[in-house]
């Protein structure tokens, strides 16, 4: 196990800096290429604080937890990875040994744990899974079945209503919309399907503006989709004025397809994301956005585990997760 120091040393910054991003210091300065490195050397260094190792001696129990994301596709989409080492962080300091599950564990294995934390959207048979061999599973930013599992989600419709609200008062009509509904599995759809999308849909028919030419979708909320789409979405000539786009990380792709086309944000086109990543405030222009409190997911999903494991309620509950909408210069009216 590493020391703060060692990763200092590794990652060529201070003792001071490691810290406080390990602890989620929200006002410490730091670029996102930093602050990525130290959290990826922490992690293959298997780091955890020093009131961790001396609860080890303690008596405690298994927790798996398992990632929708492989580990670069969190760093290219840090609210992924802020959700897990939120998550962790909270279990090490209730004493609790992290046992990483994935796709390929055995039932054994999954029977072995004392609960589950499941973070991003999961396949029907990976569920089932799941829930075959284990009782005690949260789900993180994903609600598949509110009968059975405990989840942890962030106010999606909310947020999507007050975006499009604001585009709309903007003078916005032609809104398009980039982010997720296709995914993996078919037999699934109504439990993948993004509220996000819902709320789309539902606010631009109350409004007789629906169009489902303007929307563009996705698995991954990945910089190359963000990109990809908005190129496909610039050559289909529908003169979208406005997009709202599923998370940061696809904006900045976004931003690269529609300079490529000559274009200027938000002279040309107005543009909304979605997590407030802390690059989000340094685009050009300065992205307007969706702050997620992703941090408060993650310890959420342990607060809800050590109920069931403490056995103080006896029904599933769904935690939702407030957001804030951070208005910068990335939009403008018409």
């Amino acid at each position: 196990m590493a020391t703060i120091k060692e990763i200092a040393s590794i990652a060529e910054v201070s003792i001071a800096t490691v810290s406080r991003v390990l602890n989620f210091d929200e006002t410490l300065n730091v670029s996102d290429a930093t602050r990525e490195k130290i959290l990826k050397i922490a992690d293959e260094l298997d780091y955890v604080s020093a009131k961790t190792k001396k609860a080890k001696n303690k008596k405690s129990k298994d927790i798996g937890i398992i990632y929708w994301y492989n580990y670069e596709e969190e760093l290219g989409d840090p609210y992924y990875l802020s959700i897990r080492l939120a998550a962790e962080k909270k279990c090490n300091e209730n004493n609790f040994n992290l046992v990483k599950l994935s796709e390929d564990s055995s039932i054994e294995d999954v029977k072995n744990v004392s609960g589950i934390i499941a973070i991003g959207k999961f396949s029907s048979s990976i569920i089932d899974k799941l829930a075959s061999a284990n009782d005690n599973i949260v789900f993180v930013d994903f609600s598949p079945d509110e009968n059975k599992f405990d989840s942890v989600m962030a106010d999606l419709g909310k947020a999507t209503y007050e975006i499009l609200d604001y585009l709309y008062s903007l003078g916005h009509r032609k809104i398009g919309f980039i982010g997720g509904n296709k995914l993996e599995c078919i037999d699934y759809r109504d439990i993948y399907l993004d509220k996000r999308d819902m709320k789309y849909k539902e606010f631009m028919e109350s409004k007789n503006i629906y169009n489902n030419k303007y929307i563009y979708e996705t698995e991954r909320f990945t910089f190359k989709a963000g990109y990809n789409l908005m190129k496909e979405a610039l050559k289909s000539k529908n003169n979208i004025t406005a997009f709202f786009i599923g998370n940061d990380t696809m904006a900045v792709g976004a931003y690269k397809a529609i300079s490529e086309e000559g274009l200027s944000i938000p002279e040309d086109i107005s543009i909304i994301g979605f997590n407030d990543q802390p690059s989000a405030k340094y685009m050009i222009p300065a992205l307007t956005t969706i702050r997620i409190p992703s941090e408060y997911l993650g310890k959420a999903a342990v607060d809800l585990l050590l109920e069931n494991l403490n056995g103080i309620r006896e029904y599933n509950k769904k935690v939702i997760i407030p957001t804030e909408f951070k208005i910068r210069e990335s939009c403008k009216r018409i």
